[in-house]
């Protein structure tokens, strides 16, 4: 049983029990001898003794009188003052807005303060300094421990990776924090608007603003469009562009076909390349996927040099009616999100509107500049359009960070991927986490559980992402029983002692004493599934593990330019209810 639910036995309380015991027997007797002194002065009787423990034994020894009713009205005040400062107190404490809770019992079997020493803003600014950043934002904070009351960051060149339930504050406490604090740019992937409005009006004071909004989340209308062509400069980036597309053309649990399913990704890389080369649309390769007759991309291939991808799109129209159609269809399938033209319209050129903006992911990195990319699940999500702009952006940046003194980015970029399960399906993140750290590339992926992540990049990779982040925090509302359990083990254990003491009944009566230990998890899987709001767990890469506070906007150095974003953003009726519940996403 953890710390957290059971007495960790006699020896454990038994400090506190003394102190308790002591400091009432001293209140007790000063109280008693204040009220003996007052009395006799008050009655004109002899005065008790100068001190104060032989006052109150010659009182119980009956050595003493005591002094009548005026001795008594003033031990009857003396209890009221007592109780009105516990009382006091007591509402301080309430007022501190920081309420001790059960699950704080284990702070003090996790990391102590000199093992924090890294995470503290002292280590991460020493870290800073040897990076070049800037000292005034030494890094991504976390929370405070709990125990310490220490602030905790993570350094510039530390991943990170969160798992929040559903309603548990990650919005709150951790995405809008963190943009809040990043000194450069900042990429951000959400499907909720809340962390728009929150943020947009402090970053306008960075640098420019984009919302990329293909399904109305926030309502933006394409004052600017990307065209994710211009990210396919040669075959090995139409494969990645594929292999994004891809990723949303298939449900979770649909069975991979060993032929069609790579023949159509294959297929699918060939045709946008061949776009990109003829400067095509990408709505284009919607209509050659369409059409397994059309010869148009074959030409445009073998006219560019590329002359394998050509003889491979050649080869399906070649193919028996049968195969060619199943592997057209399934590269077909994984555009069919391109035949909305309320996606569209973001990816492609407006003819009526020549001087519209067009986002360039390489001028992007070079500044301070804020990226949101917002997706809904389900049908008709413009979530490979949200991924292949964060790849396209990320990647723009970590070629300029090879460029740069030192092989990063002289500013950190960073990425904060909400909901990375559902909008930023990136295949090839847990492969490529721990090496962007080293380029001032700092992702904060934020998932709802490990199942999520499973679906995504699998068991494996969900164990390769977890394992690549230096930073890994759990912030409650989960209720995977395997997951927990493996925290649990992270966490380790405690040996509190038990004290028993046993009386012999025969002659020469006596008593003898034994001390025991015995060995428990610090938090069992119950008390992490329980996890209260307001209390998150990090493991970070090289300490024990620390029970944190968690810091929403609200009662962070930003909160009011948070609430005059929200004021500008927000729709009315959300822009009243946040000055109501204090802020977006109250369990976000």
């Amino acid at each position: 049983m953890s710390v957290t639910n059971k007495s960790r036995g006699p020896s454990d309380l038994m400090p506190i029990v003394v102190v308790a015991g002591l400091g009432t027997l001293i209140v007790a007797v000063l109280g008693t001898w204040g009220a003996m002194l007052g009395g006799a002065a008050i009655a004109n009787q002899p005065k008790p003794a100068g001190n104060p423990v032989a006052a109150v034994i010659n009182l119980v020894a009956g050595k003493q009188r005591w002094p009548g009713t005026a001795a008594t009205v003033i031990v009857v005040a003396e209890l009221a003052v007592v109780v009105l400062l516990v009382v006091l107190v007591w509402a301080a404490v309430r007022r501190t807005g920081n309420p001790r809770v059960r699950v704080d019992a284990a702070a003090r079997h996790l990391a102590n303060r000199n093992e924090q020493a890294m995470l503290s803003r002292e280590g991460v600014a020493a870290t800073a300094a040897r990076l070049g950043a800037p000292q005034t934002h030494p890094g991504v904070r976390v929370g405070r421990a709990r125990g310490t009351g220490q602030p905790l960051y993570g350094s510039w060149e530390d991943e990170q990776i969160d798992i929040w339930g559903p309603r548990t504050g990650k919005t709150t406490s951790r995405a809008i924090p963190a943009i809040l604090d990043a000194p450069g740019s900042v990429l951000v992937t959400s499907n909720k608007r809340d962390i728009v409005d929150a943020t947009r009006l402090i970053r306008e004071g960075f640098g420019e603003v984009w919302v990329f909004d293909p399904q109305k989340v926030v309502g933006e209308e394409p004052t600017w469009w990307w065209n994710p062509l211009s990210y396919v400069t040669d075959i090995e980036k139409a494969t990645r562009l594929a292999s994004i597309f891809v990723a949303y053309g298939k449900d979770a649990d649909a069975k991979t076909d060993a032929y069609f399913d790579p023949e159509g990704e294959s297929l699918l890389s060939f045709l946008l390349l061949a776009a990109a080369e003829a400067n095509e649309p990408i709505t284009t390769v919607f209509s050659w996927a369409a059409d397994p007759t059309e010869t148009k991309p074959v030409e445009i291939l073998r006219a560019a040099g590329h002359h394998l991808p050509a003889d491979g799109v050649q080869g399906v129209i070649n193919s028996p009616d049968k195969q060619r159609a199943g592997i057209y269809g399934t590269c077909k399938k994984s555009v069919n999100f391109l035949v909305n033209p309320s996606v569209t319209r973001w990816v492609t050129p407006d003819p009526r509107n020549s001087h519209r903006l067009r986002f360039d992911p390489h001028a992007f990195a070079a500044g301070r500049g804020t990226l949101y990319s917002l997706s809904r699940e389900g049908q008709g999500t413009a979530g490979p359009l949200v991924t292949a702009l964060t790849v396209a952006t990320i990647e723009a940046a970590e070629e300029l960070a090879t460029r740069s003194p030192g092989g990063r980015l002289t500013l950190p970029l960073l990425g904060v991927l909400d909901e990375a399960a559902n909008v930023c399906r990136w295949k090839d993140l847990p492969d490529l986490y721990s090496h962007y750290g080293s380029r001032g590339i700092v992702l904060m992926t934020i998932l709802q559980s490990w199942a999520q992540g499973v679906v995504v990049w699998g068991e494996n990779g969900m164990k390769k992402l977890w394992s690549a982040a230096n930073i890994r925090v759990y912030g409650g509302g989960v209720s995977e029983t395997q997951f927990l359990s493996d925290l649990s083990q992270l966490l380790g254990d405690f040996e509190p002692e038990t004290t028993s003491v046993s009386t012999s009944r025969g002659e020469g009566r006596s008593h003898s004493t034994q001390v025991s230990t015995r060995v428990e998890k610090i938090l069992e899987v119950s008390d992490l599934a329980a996890l209260p709001r307001g209390r998150a767990v990090l493991f970070a890469s090289g300490t024990r593990p620390v029970l944190i506070e968690t810091e929403p906007w609200q009662h962070g150095p930003h909160a009011a330019q948070v609430r005059a974003s929200l004021a500008r953003y927000a729709p009315p009726e959300q822009a009243d209810a946040h000055r109501l519940t204090g802020g977006p996403g109250g369990g976000a």
